[in-house]
């Protein structure tokens, strides 16, 4: 038979000491989590005026030449691709909004007024998000929308585009 072990006061003691950490701990992950890091990178770009009004909109789109089944599917994916991404970063864009407006306090000293400011602010560029989503779903509609319009067109191809099949063995005829 097993004796009973003894605990003295300085396990005791221990014993608070850790939950103590414990949950310091835990308040410490929970802070992190509610005021996450703000990495800010910079790029600065020069436009030496050859580039025209918008430098950037032939890299995220290819050209819209519809020619094929497959350029089609081709410009409804990157712009999905797209729309997903810049969401993602809009989205990320009015929280950093939103924080950074909050510190600035309100004149008129209301409480909460400043959040009261900064929510209202970056409630616009929210939206701005939301409809970028939107546009992602409404992409990827679109491919399937044209898929079932010209069905029979894109499989009338198909059939067409098929290797002819390999002859078959017939091994009962000898």
């Amino acid at each position: 038979m097993a004796s009973p072990t003894r605990h003295s006061a300085a396990d005791k003691s221990n014993k608070f000491t850790n939950a103590g950490a414990a949950a310091g701990g835990f308040i410490g992950g929970l802070g992190s989590s509610i005021a996450p890091p703000i990495n800010i990178t910079i790029n600065r770009t020069q436009n030496n005026g050859t580039g025209g009004g918008r430098p950037h909109a032939e890299t995220l789109l290819p050209a819209p030449d519809f020619s094929s089944p497959a350029m089609v599917r081709q410009y409804c994916n990157t712009l999905r691709a797209a729309a997903v991404a810049l969401s993602i970063e809009v989205a990320m864009g009015a929280e950093i909004m939103k924080g950074v407006l909050a510190a600035v306090p309100d004149p008129e000293g209301r409480p909460f007024g400043s959040r009261l400011r900064a929510q209202k602010v970056a409630r616009k560029m929210q939206r701005s998000a939301d409809a970028l989503r939107d546009a992602a779903k409404n992409a990827a509609a679109c491919y399937a929308t044209f898929q079932q319009e010209y069905e029979e067109e894109i499989n009338r191809v198909r059939h067409r585009a098929r290797r002819p099949q390999q002859p078959v063995m017939n091994w009962a005829q000898q």
